[in-house]
């Protein structure tokens, strides 16, 4: 599709219940899954650098500003 920006989302993590590969108060980037999120689900780069499923109750969506957002994605 022509002319269709796909938004970068961020999330905080406020707690890892046991999920060794997340780290409470760190900032991880979402990856759009319908089908994860209709189940209680979001996708996020962890700390392995791959993308995995995680309880959406284990993080809170957050707005960064342009240039913070830049930042981290050419950091990752």
């Amino acid at each position: 599709m022509k002319g269709r920006k796909v938004e970068t989302r961020f999330v905080l993590c406020i707690r890892n219940d046991g999920c060794e590969d997340l780290e409470p108060r760190k900032v991880y980037q979402v990856i759009p899954d319908a089908a994860a999120a209709e189940d209680g689900l979001v996708r996020v780069i962890d700390e392995s650098g791959e993308d995995y499923l995680y309880p959406r109750d284990l993080f809170v969506p957050i707005e960064l500003p342009q240039a913070a957002e830049e930042a981290l994605l050419s950091a990752a």
